[in-house]
């Protein structure tokens, strides 16, 4: 059973940080790309930052670069998220994805509020 279990979600004020931490099982977790996406209420859900399987290649949008670092241990299975300098525009509810084409896995999600 494929499983992905994010944590690590809260209330914090603007400029805070929260680290977000997502537990994979039941697949090859070195062999997939790993993902957070994050969806704001009445808005779609966008990609915020992918790691690849291999060599750990990163990538962002644009409003989050420099604030977030995506990160992963294959050892452990897991994959972080690091969100510092938060804004309120950072309110959502975040989702950890792992993909090797066509498949594509979800979390549940971890709600991410930023609010003073």
């Amino acid at each position: 059973q494929v499983l992905l279990v994010e944590s690590g979600g809260g209330l914090v004020q603007p400029g805070g940080s929260l680290r977000l931490s997502c537990a994979a099982s039941g697949f090859t977790f070195s062999a997939y790309a790993m993902s957070w996406y994050r969806q704001a209420p009445g808005k779609e859900r966008e990609l915020v930052a992918g790691i690849t399987s291999v060599g750990g290649i990163t990538n962002y949008i644009g409003s989050v670069e420099g604030r977030f670092t995506i990160s992963r241990n294959n050892a452990k299975n897991m994959v972080y998220l690091q969100m510092n300098s938060l804004k309120v525009e950072d309110t959502a509810v975040y989702y950890c994805s792992a993909q090797r084409t066509p498949i594509q896995h979800w979390g549940q999600g971890t709600q991410v509020t930023v609010s003073s």
